[in-house]
């Protein structure tokens, strides 16, 4: 992960763009679960990247890893199990999992590494859920432009859908399903979006796909 230390000194401002921006929020999660009740019941997963525990909590999830040991401390607090690790190198033996969940790709140091990790700890026919900003829309295009004066996304890497696609696909994975939300810029966002099939019009894009 891009400048732990970020995150170690700024949980509560980080926490707060998700009450700022309340729907937004509300509306990634709602594509995230639409890919999730595709999985089966009764399974074992874990989120990459748990942060304070935003999305892993009203998932469900109840383990994962998060290297800032500060916001580690506000997920631990949400009854999630924190290994500290990095997604590049995860701190698991293999095929542990039924699926891993990633939401915060643009913060990590080489997405293809983690990729590669998350096929070696899942099961056979188990799934990677991505969800993450269309390099390509409009959301990640404002925060580009506004680069140097963010805390958090200063070193960010953003993706188009062709990149994780290939990067999924060169890694095995099959099977890929889309949906996407976000529509229109963010501070226009005043109601839950409901996620739509594909993607091209949404900022949020979550992509399922299966190990071979």
């Amino acid at each position: 992960m891009k400048n732990v230390t970020v995150f170690d000194n700024n949980v509560e401002a980080y926490d707060n763009w998700y009450t700022l921006h309340e729907k937004a929020y509300l509306s990634e999660l709602e594509a995230i679960k639409e890919q999730m009740a595709k999985l089966p019941e009764n399974i074992r997963g874990i989120e990459v990247g748990v942060g304070t525990g935003r999305f892993a909590q009203p998932l469900g999830i109840k383990e994962g890893i998060e290297p800032s040991l500060e916001m580690a401390k506000k997920a631990i607090k949400k009854g999630i199990e924190i290994i500290p690790g990095l997604a590049e190198k995860l701190p698991y033996g293999d095929l542990q999992f039924d699926f891993v969940l990633f939401v915060t790709i643009c913060h990590l140091e080489d997405f293809k590494d983690a990729v590669e990790e998350a096929y070696r700890v899942l099961k056979p026919k188990g799934s990677i859920i991505i969800g993450f900003l269309d390099k390509e829309q409009s959301i990640a295009q404002q925060y580009e432009q506004k680069r140097q004066r963010s805390t958090f996304f200063k070193h960010a890497t953003y993706y188009t859908v062709d990149q994780i696609t290939k990067i999924l696909k060169d890694r095995r994975f099959k099977n890929l399903e889309y949906n996407q939300t976000l529509f229109g810029d963010l501070e226009e966002i005043e109601t839950v979006q409901m996620p739509k099939p594909g993607y091209g019009e949404g900022s949020f894009v979550v992509i399922k796909a299966d190990k071979k």
